[in-house]
């Protein structure tokens, strides 16, 4: 589960989602939100890491998920990246197809 927060922001835009995970170790990861794959009538986003803290052996193909977003008791987006693994690669499918078409146009 993953709180929507911001984080230093002078290098994003005003509409960026960011959003923040804790690790194991409670240590805070931040992603920001690339875009969003609808699926079966519900939604996912693909986020990529940022590298806050100017790790330098930070890679950013290897700091990439999908969350699976739904609404909390409050109707805010909340992203959940702990759902079946069958569900997982039916949106990795999905996320290909988008691709595909887009580098069709």
């Amino acid at each position: 589960m993953a709180d929507n927060k911001n984080v230093p922001e002078e290098d994003f835009m005003d509409d960026d989602i960011i959003v923040t995970f804790q690790d194991d170790q409670g240590n805070e990861r931040y992603f920001a939100e690339e875009m969003r794959i609808p699926l079966n009538g519900a939604e996912y986003a693909l986020l990529v890491g940022l590298n806050v803290e100017e790790d330098e052996d930070f890679d950013e193909e290897e700091n990439v998920t999908i969350a699976k977003i739904v609404k909390d008791e409050n109707g805010e987006d909340e992203y959940i990246v702990d759902f079946p693994e069958e569900e997982f690669d039916a949106v990795v499918v999905e996320y290909n197809k988008i691709m595909d078409e887009a580098e069709a146009e």
